[in-house]
């Protein structure tokens, strides 16, 4: 047997287990599940020097190929880091299991009961680059609603990966659930990657987790539904009602907590009223962290000639990074229709004091996560009370926003009778 059979070969022997796992889990009792993942969030405490050790040696190479900061924070893992994996781990256990749920039950006129009963997707697959969290995220969530996945991580993050995995199994076992219910693929060979986006026998919907080519590879090539966001080019737009000090506050925590995030404001919107006042506020703010301002001919002439001249690149652009794109608006209207224009539908925030304009800006906006008087950071599962995160969507059918536990499940019908005929 060749190389590439012996890949075809161990793709189709993960999906085959991931099926036959999702069928086990089909049975097993929320107790079960709950002793399994708080059993992960133990190893991964008692795991975190061989958590670190194998980050470190991760982060190493990550430098000698000469990875940009941004990706490299994305890899990054911390003692705080781990702690914050194995509350998260903890949440999920503590959330209500959805499984089972049975809602709208009616009687029909035949006699017939009516209703609904939520259920589990079935196989996950993930494809992720370098967010290490990713692992464990995926791994809770896709355990407390009741689905098998399949984790195919990036190379930068392989040997991180091994070590979470090795909690994993942990906890799988201390839950006498079936090992193979989270599979990791163990090899980084990329043509790994085209054989598991073909496996629509086994997985019933992919996730992808990292920059915009990853996304639309996946998008591209996979033979089953896909739940993704392509960018996360988030606004925030002070009002000509704002709090000002809001404003900066939010602003500022918006642009600079994280850099390398989704949820990162890319672009800031400013209202013609307030703008002569607030951006020679906040701009400084942004210099002493080392943010490099894009603005409009308006916000120059505000800020001066060392403000460089935005381009309608820097209006789309996902930076990722120290740069800020600014523009000056004279109305909500154009607030709103620049945020359609250019955006993706990703989080989009604004800063107002006005209750029928944050009603409008809510209402007119049309993105998974819409904020009144908060950074867009908080665009996040942990921060929403999902317990964690498998990723964000921005679709509009099944899961929009952060997708939890609700949104790796879906509905289906059911109908109790007692002997019942259609006539």
């Amino acid at each position: 047997m060749n190389n590439d059979q012996e890949l075809e070969a161990l793709m189709h022997k993960l999906g085959h287990a991931a099926r036959q796992a999702s069928r086990q889990l089909a049975r097993v009792t929320t107790a079960d599940k709950n002793r399994a993942l708080l059993a992960i969030a133990e190893a991964l405490e008692e795991s975190a020097p061989a958590l670190l050790a194998a980050n470190a040696v991760d982060i190493a190479n990550a430098r000698a190929r000469g990875l940009d900061a941004a990706m490299i924070d994305r890899l990054m893992l911390s003692p705080q880091g781990i702690e914050h994996m194995a509350e998260g781990v903890r949440q999920v256990a503590n959330l209500p299991d959805p499984v089972g749920e049975i809602t709208n039950m009616v009687f029909r006129p035949t006699g017939i009961q009516v209703g609904q009963m939520r259920v589990p997707l079935g196989v996950v697959g993930i494809i992720y680059e370098s967010r290490p969290n990713v692992t464990i995220d995926a791994a809770a969530l896709c355990l407390k609603s009741g689905n098998a996945t399949i984790l195919r991580g990036g190379s930068e993050v392989a040997a991180t990966n091994v070590a979470l995995a090795d909690c994993i199994r942990q906890g799988l076992a201390a839950g006498d659930l079936p090992v193979d219910a989270v599979q990791i693929v163990p090899t980084q060979n990329r043509a790994a990657v085209s054989l598991m986006l073909g496996l629509y026998q086994f997985i019933d919907v992919m996730i992808p987790r990292g920059g915009k080519g990853l996304v639309e590879l996946v998008t591209n090539q996979a033979k089953m539904p896909v739940i993704k966001h392509l960018d996360g080019v988030c606004h925030v737009f002070v009002d000509e009602a704002a709090a000002l000090n809001k404003a900066v506050a939010v602003a500022v925590n918006a642009k600079t907590h994280r850099y390398g995030v989704c949820n990162a404001m890319e672009t800031l919107l400013v209202h013609a009223a307030v703008a002569a006042q607030f951006l020679p506020m906040i701009a400084p703010l942004y210099f002493e962290k080392g943010v490099e301002l894009r603005g409009c001919p308006r916000t120059q002439a505000i800020l001066g000639p060392t403000i460089n001249a935005a381009t309608v690149d820097d209006w789309t652009a996902e930076y990722l990074g120290p740069i800020l794109a600014v523009r000056v608006v004279d109305t909500l209207d154009e607030a709103i229709n620049h945020i359609e224009t250019y955006g993706s539908h990703h989080t989009d925030a604004i800063i107002t004091e006005n209750f029928t304009t944050a009603r409008r800006f809510l209402r007119e906006v049309d993105s998974a996560s819409v904020m009144v008087n908060a950074s867009t950071r908080f665009a996040d599962g942990f921060e929403y009370g999902l317990g964690a995160e498998i990723g964000i969507s921005t679709d509009k059918i099944h899961a929009r926003g952060p997708v939890g536990l609700l949104g790796l499940t879906s509905n289906k019908y059911i109908v109790l009778g007692d002997g019942h005929i259609r006539v």
